[in-house]
């Protein structure tokens, strides 16, 4: 006979998973494995948009005085706040009223049940993995804006989190063009020159960028660069399951082989501090709900499961790129 209480099962099933499934989605891509470690995927409680506090300047009440003389009082505004709409995504989990006949007993059923969100999970952890690169133009402009919009090609265009980089240059991240700034194509004779000129405008004070993703190409570059000297791997990122290699006190990581989503010629220079993959904490990978049936004319039933957040930004000028 069919296994009884069908949708509970399902939507049981999937909710004992999810933590995992976060888990297994972060730890598969090195930008999501970064952001989950040092505490920056955030849950985000609810509201109209997903509100980012940023600092952007400096108290202008500084001065230097003596005896006497007034000191400016003035009250200064230092904070504001990014606003970033909320991005939703699911993936259906199905099961025929045939199936349910043809894997009669519950441990039969649970077999199949758990391949099929084994593959919903993958099929989670690969796009998720694509977004965090993305310019936030996919689907229609549904999916998450990723390191293509944040970290943007041409940061003085466009507008992240209802900010207008045209308007606001503590908005803009640092962009530099191999060909158009440097002189040449990035090859290993001048991947680390370049890689310090760019490094060089990021810095302040004790702050700097702790990651590098880049795509295969420039990858290689760098890595042929080290090896006339003595290479340095990354212990931590070994222990994550990720080939990488050092540059200055940062991680240098690629991901643009099978399901990496990292565009072609690209060096990101991510300060992590100030990036965030922000989620509701009722749609991190979890069944919505109990779902019946496709339609009333079908022997089917379907089980959703859903993310919904954003990525976030809180310093565009501490992040940096190079590119063709």
């Amino acid at each position: 006979m069919a296994v009884p209480n069908l949708s509970e099962i399902i939507t049981t099933t999937i909710e004992n998973r999810s933590k995992t499934l976060a888990d297994n989605v972060s730890k598969s891509h090195v930008l999501l494995d970064r952001l989950e470690r040092k505490g920056k995927a955030k849950p985000a409680d609810g509201g109209r948009t997903i509100v980012q506090e940023l600092e952007f300047a400096e108290n202008g009440t500084f001065g230097w005085y003596s005896g006497y003389d007034p000191i400016n009082i003035s009250p200064q505004e230092v904070f504001s706040a990014a606003e970033y709409n909320w991005k939703q995504a699911a993936v259906a989990i199905s099961i025929s009223g045939l199936e349910q006949l043809m894997n009669s007993g519950e441990e039969q059923f649970i077999d199949l049940l758990t391949s099929r969100i084994e593959n919903a999970e993958r099929t989670m952890k690969n796009q998720m993995g694509q977004a965090v690169y993305g310019d936030g133009t996919a689907a229609g402009g549904k999916a998450i804006g990723g390191l293509q919009l944040l970290v943007a090609d041409s940061p003085t265009t466009g507008t992240i989190g209802n900010i207008n980089r045209a308007n606001w240059s503590f908005w803009r991240n640092q962009a530099f063009g191999a060909v158009a700034d440097f002189g040449g194509a990035m090859s290993s004779t001048n991947a680390i020159s370049y890689m310090n000129r760019a490094w060089m405008t990021l810095v302040r004070g004790t702050e700097k960028p702790d990651l590098i993703v880049t795509d295969n190409t420039y990858y290689r570059n760098y890595w042929e660069a080290l090896i006339p000297n003595q290479r340095f791997m990354s212990a931590d990122m070994a222990q994550a399951g990720f080939e990488s290699l050092k540059y200055q006190s940062a991680d240098v990581v690629f991901d643009g082989g099978i399901g990496g989503g990292c565009p072609p010629n690209h060096m990101y220079f991510l300060n992590t501090d100030y990036i965030y993959l922000r989620h509701h904490p009722k749609r991190r990978y979890v069944a919505l709900g109990e779902k019946q049936r496709f339609s009333t004319n079908q022997d089917a039933m379907v089980q959703l499961l859903g993310w919904a957040g954003n990525m976030t930004l809180s310093a565009g000028m501490m992040q940096g790129l190079i590119k063709a």
